[in-house]
């Protein structure tokens, strides 16, 4: 197909909020305070293909640093499904985000089953199945060892952060564990910072993400922890389903599966503490 007249460029905000707005209507839930933190995280990160002046399509890659790459939030208008543009956009998306890092890197992104077989395709691999879980919150009593986010928490949730998923993610993180329309909550033993978890408000509900944490006993406090601030509403998570004690743990409080997808990467996989993974952070953005 010719695509001579597709220009390939690089978004705005307001084309990103627009971006974000397409994902609620195919039922995404996005959160309410993802275009801003997404923005500030890269703001050359985010690009679209526009026909007659029209954005048809578009997607997020981010780069961490040049360090690690995410390809995310990629969405073709429904009338223009079909015709190549998506293939189109997706591998511009590719190549353009291998040449903003750093020889060697990788790139993480989270894809639905029908298009993995395309994505495989392109290079990607999966690492692990996901699966977003639901629930509805309800009480439970604080553990003691929980505590809200404060400031001398920051620095070393980053550092746990780092542990966990092999890369800093600096600039996304702060804006995110301090969103206006959520909550961070931490674990500690003994002072030292043994997990954490951010829940947030979404277009629909809330969303936890991410839950890490040393051990089942930390991750169960901070999910209740989660589940108390939002009593009566829903409450979703993706978790990689590879991990055992992440479905059980779960499973115990009744959430229940409602949608699957598989996290897959382009060149060597990180080295993520997958162990410490009770729920991921975001499928836009790693």
């Amino acid at each position: 197909m010719d695509f001579s007249n597709i220009v390939f460029q690089k978004l705005t905000f307001e084309q990103l909020q627009e971006l974000i707005s397409w994902a609620e209507k195919e039922g995404w839930n996005p959160g309410k305070q993802d275009a801003e933190i997404f923005w500030s995280t890269d703001p050359d990160g985010y690009y679209g293909i526009f026909l007659n002046n029209e954005m048809i399509g578009g997607g997020a890659l981010v780069s961490y640093d040049g360090k690690f790459g995410s390809m995310g939030l990629f969405i073709v208008k429904p009338e223009h499904r079909g015709g190549g543009y998506g293939n189109h956009l997706w591998y511009k998306r590719r190549d353009t985000l291998l040449a903003r890092l750093d020889p060697g890197a990788a790139i993480g992104m989270d894809g639905v089953v029908p298009m993995q077989p395309f994505y495989a395709k392109g290079g990607f691999s999966i690492a692990f199945k996901d699966m977003r879980y639901e629930k509805t919150g309800s009480s439970f009593e604080t553990d003691a060892r929980i505590t809200e986010l404060e400031e001398k928490d920051v620095e070393n949730i980053k550092e746990y952060d780092f542990v966990c998923m092999g890369y800093h993610r600096n600039k996304f993180l702060e804006p995110w564990i301090k969103q206006a329309v959520g909550k961070t909550f931490v674990f500690k033993e003994d002072g030292e910072l043994k997990g954490y978890a951010v829940i947030r408000e979404a277009v629909s509900g809330l969303r936890i993400g991410p839950l890490f944490a040393d051990h089942v006993e930390a991750a169960e406090s901070l999910y209740k922890a989660c589940l108390n601030f939002a009593e009566n509403k829903q409450v979703f998570i993706d978790i990689p389903y590879s991990q055992p004690q992440v479905v059980t743990l779960l499973e115990k409080y009744d959430a229940h599966p409602i949608f699957e997808c598989a996290r897959m990467y382009y060149g060597k996989h990180p080295i993520l503490a997958i162990d410490k993974i009770y729920g991921l952070t975001s499928l836009e953005l790693g």
